[in-house]
């Protein structure tokens, strides 16, 4: 992967989408490294009779983390997470296929720090899953002297 620079970004600009459908492996393992134990994310009589949903549920931090995950595999290895901020507004079952990405909204400079603002979201198409707000700071090149 090549790095990505303040520099290449603008307004308008979208990260690349990151296409995942979690499964119940997935789901048993993040819970075990979590220390999640909550009956909704592996029992389905419990989520289907004592909570009314129709399956288990995605536990809200693998989502929270998988949109981090799109914004971190496009900043790069020099990027760096600076703010991220989402909600967790809905709910998704193993199986779905979910959709992590974002638009830049703007950019500065702050102290010699590339600073790009982001609006961020997890998606079960239609429907918006986990919106929120990121900052990434980004290497700015160096120009020729």
């Amino acid at each position: 992967m090549t790095q990505l620079f303040y520099d290449d970004v603008a307004a308008g600009d979208t990260l690349p989408e990151l296409d995942v459908t979690v499964d119940e492996t997935q789901m048993f393992f993040f819970s075990a490294a979590t220390y999640n134990g909550h009956r909704i994310h592996y029992d389905k009589d419990w989520a289907r009779g004592e909570e009314g949903y129709d399956d288990i549920l995605v536990q809200g931090p693998l989502q929270a983390a998988l949109l981090a995950r799109a914004i971190t595999d496009w900043i790069g290895g020099r990027g760096r997470l600076v703010h991220y901020s989402v909600q967790n507004r809905g709910v998704a079952f193993p199986g779905q296929l979910l959709t992590f990405g974002g638009t830049v909204t703007g950019k500065r400079m702050d102290g010699g720090r590339g600073l790009v603002d982001l609006d961020i979201a997890g998606r079960r198409e239609p429907d918006i899953l986990m919106p929120g707000t990121a900052t990434v700071e980004l290497p700015v090149r160096q120009k020729d002297s």
